[in-house]
């Protein structure tokens, strides 16, 4: 059974993690922290630079297969308050825009092999344009509320056929009617990304809340934690074949491909809301294995192309202090600490070549409370499995 907690309780737990890299302001009551145990991120990361500046907030960097571009997602379009899709050229500076910028986008993720980019979109909702008008007018009354992601039933995956960056036409946009529909069911389809050969691609979804009855607990759930029902699903790349992976109470999502495709990381909240871990599994979502037990949140697992380790987020080190981390890709030892720079560091995303880190951080505003952008480091592949080495075991 669902833990007994207050539906806003749930609910901050969870958009929390959102809000501590994407919101100006931290929640009411809670006090920043700094920490200084000695460690320097300096060990790990080298010339970190700031790679996007444009629009209230950047974030979910992916990198192109050849590694000449990211596709990340920003709040940067004139009369939509919500995220869109670009694609940034690396070498050149150009940003175009891949998604078709009216309603609400996330999560986008290239196509190993054909330059494709997919993302979650709810453009096709006729109401979309509405609520646009509706969040800007809410910003422009002066009034602040708590950043908070709403799960829109109404998004789903759609592919940018590749190479999605030309399609874009003489404004740098791509036209909507060049985007295939992946999904169609009732709820929330996001969280994408595509297996290492192409052919397969890994999502989360709350549909099961939308394809029967509820009995009134869960349709309480639902109104006020949406995610509690999002389970890891796997689908072929031209939308077909969609099955479920995960059957477990609490928000199962963020899943990534290993790099040769054998494993899927992802995380997983408790059933309450409270904590989440990173698991792994086997495509067909069997041989579930728990890699981290912080007793905090940790998501956002990422691995690196060597197949050792995988990048993650925690906020292991206080509430607002969310941090990278790496674990060795069996859980077998403790985790180890990446960054150490005041504000949110998260989202890590290494380079195909495995010397470069893309994260997105609020470490250049406002001492690190601010609104979170694409930062790009170079790695230490070698320093990094160093460390892993001589960390202790860990307890089971």
């Amino acid at each position: 059974m669902y833990e007994k907690l207050s539906p806003f309780t749930s609910i901050y737990l969870l958009t929390a993690v959102v809000a501590a890299f994407t919101a100006g302001t931290l929640p009411s009551g809670v006090v920043p922290q700094e920490f200084d145990d000695g460690y320097d991120e300096s060990i790990l990361l080298t010339r970190t630079r700031q790679l996007t500046f444009a629009g209230l907030r950047a974030g979910e960097g992916y990198f192109s297969p050849d590694g000449t571009h990211l596709t990340l997602q920003s709040e940067r379009e004139p009369g939509n308050p919500f995220y869109q899709i670009y694609d940034l050229d690396l070498t050149m500076g150009d940003v175009r825009r891949i998604s078709p910028g009216i309603g609400k986008t996330t999560c986008s993720f290239f196509q190993p092999g054909t330059g494709a980019i997919i993302f979650s979109s709810t453009h096709h909702d006729p109401r979309s344009e509405k609520f646009q008008r509706e969040e800007l007018e809410f910003r422009a009354s002066g009034q602040e509320r708590r950043y908070a992601w709403d799960y829109d039933p109404e998004m789903d995956i759609y592919i940018a056929p590749g190479p999605a960056v030309a399609l874009a036409g003489p404004d740098g946009t791509v036209d909507p009617k060049e985007l295939v529909r992946l999904t169609e069911a009732r709820g929330y389809d996001a969280e994408a990304s595509v297996s290492p050969d192409g052919e397969w691609i890994v999502f989360s979804s709350n549909r099961q809340a939308y394809d029967h009855e509820l009995t009134e607990e869960e349709l309480t759930l639902l109104e006020f934690d949406p995610a509690y029902f999002a389970e890891v699903y796997i689908m072929r790349a031209d939308g077909s074949d969609q099955s479920r992976l995960t059957d477990v109470s609490g928000y199962d999502g963020g899943p990534f491909f290993s790099p040769d495709g054998s494993r899927i990381v992802w995380r997983r909240f408790t059933e309450n809301g409270l904590m989440a871990d990173l698991w792994s599994m086997k495509p067909d979502g069997t041989e579930q294995l728990q890699l981290t037990n912080f007793s905090s949140m940790s998501w956002a697992p990422y691995p690196h192309p060597s197949g050792e380790y995988i990048f993650f987020s925690s906020n292991k080190l206080g509430f607002t202090n969310f941090e990278i981390y790496i674990v060795d890709t069996e859980g077998m030892k403790e985790p180890i600490r990446v960054t150490t720079t005041d504000g949110f560091d998260g989202l890590p995303v290494p380079s195909p070549d495995g010397t470069q880190l893309a994260f997105t951080s609020s470490r250049n505003s406002d001492g690190g409370q601010g609104s979170g952008q694409i930062f790009l480091s170079d790695w230490n592949h070698k320093r990094a499995l160093e460390l892993l080495a001589a960390a202790p075991s860990r307890e089971r």
